[in-house]
C-alpha cells in the first residue's frame, strides 16, 4: 500500500466513514497518518474517582449505575449518566456525567455500560459532577486491546465519525503500510530518529517517552518545512535586483531638524537601518515594530524623504479610510514645506482622480491610501518606496500587488502590535526586524483601572472632572448597533445617552458605517476640540492621533481582544498630560478578569504580547491566513520555541549554503518537502 494512496481505494473502510473523514480535510492515506492525536490518555490504570473538584481535567473510567433526563427553563432539557467506579467501596462517592441540550448523547448511553470520560469535575451542591466530558463506551470486543490497556490517542473528531471508529481505522491503516514509504523529512544535521517510527509512535506509543520523542521528531519536520519556505521567500526578495533609492539625506535632515522635539535613540538607530537597506541595489523588505506611540510615523517620512530626494515616488498604504486620511493630514502638515506633492486615494474617492494638498497637476511625490492602491486606476510612474502600516490586516495577496512590482521598490512594513520573537520568526521570517523600544520624551503617563458597570455614577463624575480641565475623552463600544444575539452596548444606541450625560460638552457619534466625507469633519473637529467627547466603535483603534484627548472609557471591555485593548489604549496618552483608561465590565469570567487585570498592570505593549501569548495562545494572534503560512498540525509556537530556532537555523544555512538546494547528500529533498508536507507548501518550489 502507498502513502498517497487515496482512501477511495481502501475498501475497508465504510463509504459514510470516507465522507465523514472529507469534513475533515482527509481524502488519503497520507493525510490520515498526519491527522495527529491531540492528546493521549494513560488507559493502562484509571485513577480513582476524586472526592474533590479540580481545575484539571482528569480521566476516569466507570460503570454506569443510573441515568436520567430532566427539562429546566421550559424547552431544556438536561441529560444525567451516574457513574460508578469500579470495585467501589463504601467510601466512594458517584460521579454524575451531564449533558445540555445535547438530546442524542441519551440514545449513547446506557446503564450497565462502561465509559471513559474526560473532564473536570466541579461540585454542585453535594454532588460531584462532570459537565460535558468527553466520554467513550467501551466494548467488549476484538478490537478492544486498540482503546484500552494503553497510552490512547485521543483525536479531533467530527459528526459521524466517533474517537473508536477513528482510532480503529488509523491502527489498521499503519499495520497495512509498508515499512519503507514514509521518507525523511529532515536534513542530516536535524536528523532525530525515523520519520516512519515517529508516525506509529505519536499515534499509539509504547512508552510517554516514545511519544515525546516523536513528536519532538515530528514537530521539528513541521518547523523545517515552514522555515524552508520562509527562507526560500526570503532568498527570492534578496536575489532581486533593483536600483538604490536613497537620495543624499539633505531633504530628510532639513525635516528632522524642522521637528520640535528630538528623536529617540531607538528612531536614530532604525533611521540609520532603513537607509543602509535604500543605498543598495537590493530590494529593502523590512519590519519595523513598535509600540503605540514610539514614533513610527516619523521614522516613516525619514525614510520616504530619501525616495523622493532620490527621484522617486512613495506609496504609503493603510488599513482604514480614517487612518489613510490622517496620514494625509499629517504628512501634509509635515511635508507640504519641503514642496512634496501629496495624493490619497481610498475606496470613498475610487472615482475621483487624485487630490493634491498642493495646488496644481504636478505629478504626486506621495501617493496615500488604503487598498485603494492595488488596484489599475492607480497608476505609479517611478515607484521606489512603500510603506504599509498596521501590515497585519492586509492580506499577503494584498501586500505582493504592490511589493511584487518590477523594478521592485523598497518595502517598510510596520505594526503596533508587538509580536513575541517566536511569531517574528514565523510571520514575519522573511523580513528584516528593527524595533522601537524607546518612548519620546514628554508623554503623559496612563492609567489604566477596570471599573465595574455598576459603578457608572462614579466614573461619570470623573469624566466631568477632566471635561471642566479642558480634556477630551473617548466613549469605545464593541457594536455599532444592539444585536439579539449579543449581550453588548452599541455605541449608536448609547449615544444619545451620553449626550445628555453630558450635556454641558459637544459629542458626536463616529462608526464605520458613516460616510467618509462626513467621517473626516467629526475627526476634524474633534482634533481642533470643538467635540469634547467622540462616541465610537473601534474605527479609532489605529491611528487617531489628538494630544489633548485623555480620556478613555471602554464599555463592555471584557468583549475585546488584549492587544485590541491596548490598541484602543494607544489613543491616550499621546500629550504631555496624565491620561486614564477605564475598562467597564459586567461580571467578567475568570479568563477576561486576568486579561484586564495584564492592562492595570503594565502599559508596555511587548509585555501585553507575551501575556496575549499566555492567555490565548498564538494561533489567533495574527492569523496564519493573514501570514500566507500554512497552519500548524501538531506544532505549538510558544511550547516548541527552541524547536522552531532550531529548524530556523538549519533553514537558513542551507539556503546560505545553496540556494538552489542542490545538496549531493539530497538530491531529492526540496520536492518531498513540497510532497510530503501538503499542497500548502506547493510555493517551495
Amino acid at each position: 500500500m502507498e502513502i498517497s494512496q487515496p482512501l477511495e481505494e481502501l475498501e475497508w473502510i465504510p463509504r459514510p466513514k470516507i465522507l465523514a473523514l472529507r469534513r475533515l480535510g482527509i481524502t488519503s492515506a497520507e493525510d490520515l497518518l498526519t491527522h495527529f492525536p491531540r492528546r493521549h490518555e494513560d488507559r493502562h490504570q484509571f485513577a480513582e474517582f476524586p472526592r474533590d473538584e479540580s481545575d484539571k481535567p482528569i480521566c476516569l473510567c466507570g460503570e454506569v449505575i443510573k441515568t436520567s433526563l430532566r427539562r429546566f427553563g421550559g424547552w431544556r432539557k438536561i441529560f444525567e449518566a451516574t457513574l460508578q467506579e469500579p470495585n467501589a467501596n463504601a467510601l466512594s462517592q458517584p460521579l454524575v456525567c451531564r449533558w445540555f441540550n445535547l438530546h442524542y448523547i441519551q440514545k449513547m448511553i446506557a446503564t450497565g455500560q462502561q465509559i471513559v470520560v474526560f473532564g473536570k469535575p466541579k461540585l454542585r451542591g453535594k454532588r460531584l459532577c462532570m459537565d460535558h466530558p468527553e466520554f467513550e463506551v467501551i466494548e467488549d470486543d476484538e478490537e478492544k486491546s486498540i482503546h484500552l490497556r494503553r497510552i490512547t490517542p485521543i483525536y479531533p473528531a467530527t459528526e459521524g465519525l466517533s474517537q473508536r471508529m477513528l482510532r480503529s481505522i488509523i491502527y489498521r491503516l499503519l499495520q497495512e503500510l509498508d515499512t519503507e514509504p514514509i521518507e525523511p523529512l529532515l536534513p542530516k544535521n536535524l536528523k532525530n530518529g525515523d520519520r516512519g517510527e515517529a508516525i506509529r509512535a505519536i499515534h499509539f506509543p509504547e512508552t510517554w517517552q516514545a511519544r515525546d520523542a516523536a513528536r519532538e521528531h515530528l514537530v521539528l519536520s513541521e518547523f523545517f518545512a515552514m522555515q524552508m519556505l520562509i527562507a526560500s521567500r526570503r532568498t527570492e526578495a534578496h536575489a532581486r535586483v533593483s536600483a538604490a533609492h536613497s537620495g543624499r539625506g539633505e531633504l530628510m535632515e532639513k525635516f528632522l531638524r524642522s521637528l520640535p522635539f528630538e528623536l529617540t535613540s531607538a528612531q536614530k538607530k532604525v533611521i540609520a537601518e532603513i537607509r543602509r537597506d535604500m543605498e543598495s541595489r537590493f530590494p529593502m523588505n523590512r519590519l519595523l515594530q513598535g509600540d503605540v506611540g514610539s514614533g513610527k510615523t516619523v521614522v516613516a517620512i525619514a525614510a520616504i524623504l530619501l525616495a523622493v530626494e532620490g527621484g522617486y515616488q512613495a506609496a504609503f498604504m493603510a488599513p482604514t479610510q480614517i487612518l489613510a486620511e490622517q496620514h494625509y493630514a499629517v504628512l501634509g502638515r509635515w511635508l507640504e514645506p519641503l514642496g512634496v506633492k501629496l495624493s490619497i486615494r481610498t475606496a470613498a474617492r475610487q472615482e475621483e482622480s487624485f487630490l493634491p494638498l498642493v495646488e496644481g497637476d504636478e505629478k504626486a511625490d506621495v501617493i496615500i491610501g488604503t487598498h485603494a492602491l492595488l488596484y489599475e486606476k492607480v497608476s505609479f510612474s517611478n515607484l521606489g518606496f512603500v510603506v504599509i502600516d498596521e501590515q497585519h490586516k492586509f492580506g499577503v495577496a494584498q501586500r505582493a500587488r504592490l511589493t511584487s512590482r518590477e523594478p521592485a521598490p523598497d518595502v517598510l512594513v510596520m505594526t503596533a502590535t508587538p509580536i513575541p520573537r517566536t511569531l517574528t520568526m514565523t510571520v514575519y521570517g522573511d523580513l528584516d526586524v528593527s524595533i522601537l523600544d524607546e518612548m519620546p520624551r514628554g508623554r503623559g503617563k496612563i492609567i489604566t483601572a477596570v471599573r465595574d458597570s455598576a459603578k457608572l455614577g462614579e466614573v461619570l463624575s470623573f469624566l466631568r472632572t477632566q471635561l471642566e480641565t479642558g480634556r477630551q475623552l473617548y466613549v469605545v463600544y464593541p457594536l455599532i448597533e444592539e444585536s439579539e444575539k449579543l449581550e453588548a452596548k452599541a455605541a449608536a444606541t448609547e449615544y444619545e445617552r451620553w449626550r445628555e450625560r453630558l450635556h454641558q460638552y459637544s459629542c458626536e457619534l463616529l462608526h464605520g458605517r458613516i460616510p467618509g466625507p462626513e467621517k473626516q469633519q467629526i475627526m476634524e473637529r474633534f482634533r481642533h476640540g470643538e467635540t469634547k467627547g467622540l462616541i465610537s466603535t473601534t474605527v479609532i483603534e489605529v491611528g487617531v492621533d489628538v494630544p489633548n484627548a485623555t480620556v478613555m472609557l471602554v464599555e463592555n471591555s471584557e468583549r475585546f481582544g488584549l492587544a485590541q485593548l491596548h490598541q484602543l489604549r494607544g489613543r491616550i496618552g499621546r500629550g504631555e498630560h496624565k491620561s486614564y483608561c477605564i475598562l467597564l465590565t459586567s461580571e467578567p469570567t475568570s479568563e477576561a478578569a486576568a486579561k484586564l487585570a495584564v492592562l492595570e498592570k503594565t502599559s508596555d505593549g511587548f509585555e501585553v504580547a507575551e501575556a496575549d501569548w499566555e492567555l490565548r495562545g498564538p494561533g489567533d494572534l495574527l492569523g496564519t491566513a493573514q501570514s500566507g503560512l500554512p497552519a500548524l498540525k501538531i506544532g505549538d509556537l510558544r511550547r516548541d520555541a527552541q524547536l522552531m530556532k532550531r529548524a530556523r537555523t538549519s533553514a537558513m544555512s542551507i539556503f546560505e549554503m545553496d540556494p538552489r538546494l542542490e545538496w549531493p547528500e539530497n538530491q531529492h529533498f526540496r520536492q518531498l518537502i513540497v510532497e510530503k508536507q501538503g499542497r500548502t507548501f506547493s510555493n517551495v518550489s
